[in-house]
């Protein structure tokens, strides 16, 4: 089902890479950014994420909590975390239930893959509305930040 803008985000519980549960519940109260990508370790994914992680303060400073969400087992996205020194929570949707519920999802990806999540990207306001939804059918494209930026600044 498509995500309007305006609706009440789904609410989910997935693991982080630290082994720990996240609930989206957990956060309200809290400006989310939730950006899913398809693969941890391939190019444009590595170049949002660490666009991201390079940003962090500007984020932080605006009160928005950033989660990557993708479809690979937590001991990938742990190295991934690791390797791209990345300095915000990434949660493994591996049963790919989040993506779904988001429509964030390709059922079939490069060489043959089934369900991986499409890239996108969420802006969730302190009651869990969505405020901006972006999902990306071209996985080589970069969601708006020019846009989310200018949406989280409007809310701080």
């Amino acid at each position: 089902m498509k995500i309007e803008i305006g609706q009440m985000a789904p609410g989910f519980t997935l693991y982080d890479s630290e082994k720990k549960q996240v609930s989206l519940t957990d956060h309200k109260g809290h400006t989310i950014l939730l950006l899913f990508f398809p693969l941890a370790f391939t190019s444009t994914c590595t170049k949002e994420l660490c666009q991201v992680r390079d940003t962090i303060a500007w984020y932080n400073d605006v009160d928005a909590k950033v989660f990557g969400i993708s479809v690979d087992a937590l001991h990938t996205l742990a190295k991934y975390k690791e390797e791209q020194q990345l300095n915000f929570t990434l949660l493994s949707d591996f049963n790919k239930e989040v993506s779904r519920a988001y429509d964030s999802i390709y059922e079939r990806f490069g060489y043959n893959m089934k369900g991986v999540s499409k890239r996108s990207a969420f802006v969730i306001d302190k009651e869990g509305i969505v405020l901006y939804a972006e999902v990306l059918e071209n996985a080589s494209e970069i969601p708006d930040f020019v846009k989310i930026k200018e949406i989280l600044k409007d809310l701080h």
